[in-house]
């Protein structure tokens, strides 16, 4: 994560220097250009540099009828923010039903240790959205491997999309056995994989139907490159994770430059969203309904406001006393 800072900034100050979003400034690239940016060191058994500039150069002419597809509608996106843990079942529902009137077709609700109170919640938000809109669920690494697949099987009637992170994060060898066992219904992960390597392994396993990169966690936007490219070869879908702590505003580019350069799709893609904290950020991320727009601003097109950095700094902020 350390090395992730200190890339991102780099690629956030090369973007603003040329006065171009991220986004777009990769997408501008060539297919050789974005091969250099990549260490191909220990992933040679699933992505060779070869097949990475088979992989983006297939895409490299159609890239202008996309731009013109991403501008025009933005990218999908799913909210989280109606069905966290501690909401009453009076506000699950009022926050979904004001979600739905804002155009939202996804949702994404917690699951924990309690099966009932699992299939409760998952009844009352389908009792709101209906079997027409996408649902998934988040286990947030709460359960063991039998455990999983027993609550998997009790919430599959509730036709979850994806259930996230059902077991420990570093269990690749659990992720396959769960998914074995609960398929059709989709495992996804991502989110506190470290490196290339890790998410090597779980594509090569075929542990994982989604693939939940987060823009943070691994080293910066060039293993971001690798990870979407083996996702591409693998045929995962890659939708990140993100929330209300900076992460919409990173990975929106990152979603933006998979469909750009590499996968050249939206089909079964979708950026998570989480609405609260984007108050502390200069020109926080657009959602015109329930779809990213492509942010237009150099860099990561953001900033934290000045405020919030005098108020937050540790330990002579505000919020500290």
């Amino acid at each position: 994560m350390s090395a992730g800072a200190l890339i991102n900034a780099v690629w956030d100050l090369y973007a603003r220097i040329k006065e171009k979003p991220l986004w777009l400034l990769i997408s501008e690239m060539t297919p050789e250009e974005l091969v250099s940016c990549i260490d191909f060191t220990d992933l040679h058994d699933a992505l060779t540099k070869s097949e990475a500039f088979d992989i983006l150069k297939k895409q490299e002419s159609s890239r202008k009828v996309r731009m013109n597809a991403l501008i025009k509608r933005g990218y999908p996106a799913y909210t989280t923010s109606t069905g966290w843990f501690g909401y009453s079942e009076d506000r699950i529902r009022s926050l979904t039903r004001e979600a739905i009137a804002k155009g939202w077709s996804a949702f994404k609700i917690k699951v924990g240790k309690d099966t009932e109170l699992n299939k409760r919640r998952s009844l009352l938000i389908r009792e709101e959205i209906g079997y027409s809109k996408k649902l998934m669920m988040d286990a947030n690494q709460c359960w063991e491997k039998d455990e999983a697949v027993n609550q998997i099987e009790a919430l599959a009637p509730f036709d979850p999309w994806w259930i996230e992170e059902p077991i420990h994060p570093d269990d690749i060898l659990g992720h396959r056995y769960v998914r074995e066992k609960v398929a059709p219904v989709k495992i996804a992960t991502g989110e506190h994989c470290h490196n290339r390597v890790m998410f090597k392994q779980f594509l090569l396993s075929h542990a994982i139907d989604v693939c939940q990169i987060d823009s943070c966690r691994v080293a910066g936007v060039n293993e971001i490159l690798s990870i979407m490219l083996m996702a591409a070869k693998y045929q995962i879908p890659v939708c990140p994770h993100a929330g209300g702590v900076g992460l919409c505003e990173y990975v929106q580019h990152l979603s933006m430059i998979d469909y750009m350069c590499i996968s050249g799709t939206m089909e079964n893609r979708i950026i998570e969203y989480v609405d609260h904290l984007h108050e502390h950020f200069v020109d926080p991320v657009i959602i015109r309904q329930a779809r990213y727009m492509p942010p237009t601003n150099p860099g990561y097109s953001v900033k934290i406001k000045e405020q919030s950095c005098k108020d937050y700094t540790f330990s002579t902020g505000k919020i500290w006393n």
